[in-house]
């Protein structure tokens, strides 16, 4: 697996979430200014709501922009094993039933997914449990984390 490809296609799927969340805050602004959405009685609350989502879309807009310009300013790094797994990494996961994930360690954009010729890879930041269990590790070593009361343990299978 390619550590360039996967930023680019995490790159590529930030821009197509970005224009996407765009276009749905420019309709939801206008749905909120549009004059049959002006408010004949108290009880006629629908420009309300689409004010209300009009909002939410452009904190949205927001949010993927931020993450699109931490995204586009990493700087990838060769995996050094003196220094262990560092934001940028590449990785390979084992848990204790022996399944496999791969996952790429970002600054932001957490939980996005991209599909590397049929590998799904996971984007996962260094605030999450995980994310922050892996900083520093090394490829053989295992990483215990707790979800919800619940530990759960991975081996860090390949590092790039």
């Amino acid at each position: 697996m390619n550590k360039q490809t996967v930023h680019q296609l995490i790159l590529d799927k930030l821009r197509s979430d970005l224009d996407i969340a765009e276009r749905a805050a420019q309709t939801a602004y206008e749905a909120a200014t549009h004059e049959e959405n002006i408010a004949e009685n108290k009880y006629d609350t629908l420009g309300l709501e689409a004010s209300y989502l009009a909002a939410g879309q452009a904190r949205r807009v927001e949010e993927i922009r931020q993450s699109l310009a931490l995204c586009q300013n990493l700087i990838l790094r060769a995996y050094d094993d003196t220094r262990g797994i560092e934001v940028g990494a590449l990785l390979g996961l084992e848990d204790e039933r022996g399944r496999e994930q791969w996952l790429f360690l970002a600054p932001d954009a957490a939980g996005l997914k991209v599909d590397v010729v049929g590998q799904p890879v996971t984007v996962i930041s260094p605030r999450s449990p995980l994310g922050k269990g892996l900083l520093g590790k090394f490829e053989g070593d295992e990483v215990e984390i707790l979800v919800a009361g619940t530990r759960q343990q991975f081996a860090v299978t390949e590092v790039l």
